[in-house]
């Protein structure tokens, strides 16, 4: 009696986690499905639309489900009422902002058009909204790698981190975190490698984007660390939030960048791009939410390595795709696959340690 009541307490927890995820599933399919029944007036044109949008949404959950992780490792310090903030404030910027206003402003900014034009323009015209939104992928695929790169190396460059996966690559890395601005001097030297292999204009067009996310990077570590030391005279509820909370929706950003110009690989609707995009972001918070209060992290021990590690190849592929195209699929399996030999791993040390 007592493992079916536990049973379904789990069933019941679990839903709980996937529940919102499930209804925007369902509705978010359903408005694509109608999507293409009116561009098309085909059951054809509307099942390839719906397609479209599940697959955006499995090629979302894909690339960012190292990100989940890495949120998670970042939430579980914080309060219940930051992540609950987290969630929902964090959905409408990661769902809505990212996924239809960052695109709109790439195109605003291109092409020299006001918003209502570039809606238009998306909903009109969406192979020439598809180039334009190529045509900064460069600059964009410079900041984000520079970022990422700088998220992964301050992992693995810390003094204090006594766990390792990889010990030959990650105990020298312990021992090198003592060398102030390591991290920067290694995303330098990458930055200039690759600015090296462009023609004169992209090279300043990189450099400069991948300063950019640089010095973002630095920024939001210093004002989140102002910010959550400026709380610690307030309550309890309101401690260590607002700084946490800005580092994970520019850290989110940054994992969308690859994968929302990918997205025009598949499509070149904004609105069936949203919508699949959208799907999947639901479910990387939904992940997120639930590996903090399962406490996922804590019980396999190496899972959170393989996310940085994933974090780390695709800082570098986001780099490489200023140089040659990388499909997207190449980039989310190989993040997926990372992440799998580390649960392996956490599972191996687990069971090896129980007997």
């Amino acid at each position: 009696m007592t493992p079916t009541a536990s049973s379904t307490t789990t069933s019941t927890t679990t839903w709980g986690y996937f529940k919102w995820a499930i209804i925007v599933t369902v509705v978010g399919l359903a408005l694509g499905a109608w999507l293409g029944w009116q561009s098309s007036g085909t059951l054809g044109g509307m099942a390839s639309v719906f397609f479209i949008c599940a697959v955006l949404a499995v090629l979302e959950i894909s690339l960012s489900f190292d990100n989940a992780i890495v949120n998670a490792n970042k939430l579980k310090d914080m309060t219940p009422v930051w992540q609950h903030r987290f969630l929902t404030w964090g959905i409408i910027i990661a769902v809505f902002g990212m996924r239809v206003v960052f695109p709109l402003l790439i195109v605003v900014i291109a092409a020299k058009i006001n918003p209502v034009e570039a809606v238009v323009l998306a909903a009109a015209k969406p192979e020439e909204y598809a180039r334009i939104m190529q045509e900064a992928h460069l600059p964009i695929a410079a900041f984000g790698g520079a970022f990422l790169m700088m998220v992964a190396l301050k992992f693995f460059f810390d003094a204090d981190k006594d766990i390792h996966w990889i010990g030959f690559l990650e105990r020298p890395f312990k021992y090198l975190a003592s060398i102030k601005g390591i991290e920067v001097a290694i995303v330098l030297i990458v930055m200039l490698i690759f600015s090296s292999m462009l023609d004169d204009d992209k090279a300043v067009s990189f450099f400069f984007s991948a300063i950019y996310g640089l010095v973002s990077f630095l920024v939001v570590e210093v004002l989140g660390g102002l910010l959550d030391a400026s709380q610690k005279t307030m309550s309890a509820a309101a401690k260590g939030g607002l700084g946490a909370f800005l580092y994970l929706e520019v850290l989110d950003a940054s994992f969308s960048f690859d994968g929302v110009i990918g997205a025009f690989a598949l499509s070149q609707n904004l609105f069936v791009i949203a919508i699949g995009l959208g799907i999947g972001a639901m479910y990387v918070r939904s992940m997120t939410i639930m590996l903090v209060e399962k406490g996922t992290l804590a019980e396999y021990r190496y899972l959170e390595h393989g996310a940085f590690y994933a974090i780390l190849i695709l800082s570098v592929i986001m780099f490489a795709q200023t140089l040659v195209h990388i499909p997207e699929v190449v980039t989310g399996l190989g993040g997926a696959v990372l992440i799998g030999i580390s649960f392996w791993g956490s599972v191996r040390f687990n069971k090896s340690n129980s007997e």
